[in-house]
């Protein structure tokens, strides 16, 4: 099975930076997307940012909302997605949750979603 453990989230004033960081292991055959995913209070999930692999080509795509100010990078080696969030607005508090879709086990015939814990992100004076 594949576990992700997330760091990074806290609490940081208008204008300022965190690093969020998710380390997946286990059994994995390969990483199709990780990518980062956040939902305030009262509000719908909402996918931040994702990075892709693989044959089809591999991109970075952001939420409109955080374009200029987040960047979403992965190291394959460690199996490593990380977001660094600058410019930090009020808007953006929020848990910030890790999204690896990945294929398991020696032959990966299966692609699953897999989500870490959260990580609380707050931005306020």
């Amino acid at each position: 099975q594949v576990q992700l453990v997330e760091s990074g989230g806290g609490l940081v004033q208008p204008g300022g930076s965190l690093r969020l960081s998710c380390a997946a292991s286990g059994r994995i055959f390969s990483i199709n997307a990780m990518g980062w995913y956040r939902q305030a209070p009262g509000k719908q999930r909402e996918l931040v940012a994702v990075i892709t692999s693989g044959a089809s080509g591999g991109s970075t795509n952001y939420v409109d909302s955080v374009k200029g100010r987040f960047t979403i990078s992965r190291d394959n080696t460690k199996n490593t997605v990380y977001l660094q969030m600058n410019s930090l607005k009020a808007e953006d508090t929020a848990v910030y949750h890790c999204n690896v879709r990945a294929r398991i086990g020696q032959f990966g015939l299966t692609i699953n979603d897999y989500w870490g814990q959260g990580t609380q992100v707050t931005v306020s004076s």
